[in-house]
């Protein structure tokens, strides 16, 4: 989705400051709030692409304004009242609460089978590479163009690199979309590339002319440069010939037909009056009413010889 959240490529964020020996976890709030992530918070159990949905919908000032962890923990916050497991005066509640008294102990229960569960998950791992029978679209080394989408939920396609040319260098087989599998509508495994985009592509005027930015794309946001080439060529013809029309042939002189020339909107009135029978009122652009005009004219501008 377009929101806040998809900064890569912008500027005006500040410098990046570097912590040198950078602990894991700053405070031990964050230890917590990682625990709280692993363990799903009482929420029930979800894909890690809809938890970075989650985050994705936050507020913009929320977000903008709140740490990596703090996002987790806001993004818990409101899942778990968007499921009625908690309210959200409960969760203002407790924080009035240790605001008042840090000393507090925190409520601890002990669950020896889900903290080995959750080793055995971090031992053995949750790979999300699956086996499909259709086969790649693409090769190594072959010329793709990123699609311009601009989708409504989850996708891991950033919009600085929709809409540019790039070149295969590496195919890792098919993986869970992550596009759908946030959003419950299955995993639909695709396959998945490696992408290198020149950042002259990405930023024509400040960026370095032999660097690039590598991306795992799946193959979904790609298609073939030259299909894309093709098919814009083909779009841009079709615009062409809607914008074209034939000249209007002027008339010879002296010929009666010139006077049927007539805007749109006094031709619709007298096709309209025409069809309400020979008792409805002649406008002047009905045939007969330009004959009597014709003759009119023609009469008027003969000189006339009075008699002294």
């Amino acid at each position: 989705m377009n929101s806040v959240h998809d900064i890569g490529g912008m500027d005006g964020f500040g410098p990046i400051q570097r912590e040198a020996n950078e602990p894991v976890f700053h405070e031990p709030w964050e230890r917590r709030v990682f625990g709280m992530r692993l363990t799903r918070a009482g929420l029930p159990p979800a894909p890690l692409d809809a938890g970075r949905h989650r985050v994705e919908r936050l507020e913009p000032v929320t977000y903008l304004s709140s740490s990596y962890y703090e996002r987790w923990l806001a993004a818990m916050e409101y899942a778990l009242v968007a499921a009625g497991t908690l309210a959200l005066e409960e969760i203002e509640a407790r924080i009035r609460q240790y605001a008042g008294d840090p000393d507090l102990p925190m409520p601890r229960r002990e669950d020896p089978a889900s903290a080995e569960h959750i080793a055995a998950v971090f031992r053995a791992g949750r790979p999300a590479s699956r086996k499909i029978r259709q086969k790649p679209r693409f090769a190594v080394g072959e010329k793709i163009v990123t699609r311009n989408l601009n989708p409504h939920g989850h996708t891991r396609l950033p919009r600085y690199a929709r809409g540019k040319r790039g070149v295969i260098i590496a195919h890792h087989g098919a993986h869970v979309f992550p596009d759908t599998n946030a959003h419950g509508l299955g995993e639909n495994p695709q396959h998945l590339y490696t992408v290198r985009i020149a950042m002259r592509e990405l930023w024509p005027r400040d960026a370095e002319p032999k660097e690039s930015v590598l991306l795992d794309l799946w193959e979904g946001y790609l298609d073939k440069e030259k299909g894309m080439a093709g098919s814009l060529k083909q779009k841009r013809a079709a615009t062409t010939k809607k914008m074209k029309t034939p000249p209007r042939k002027m008339p010879a002189r002296g010929d009666s037909k010139r006077i049927t020339a007539r805007p749109p909107s006094i031709i619709s009135r007298t096709s309209a009056s025409s069809k309400l029978g020979n008792g409805a009122p002649k406008l002047a652009g009905a045939k007969g009413a330009t004959r009597d005009s014709t003759r009119t004219r023609s009469a008027r501008s003969k000189p006339v010889r009075r008699s002294r």
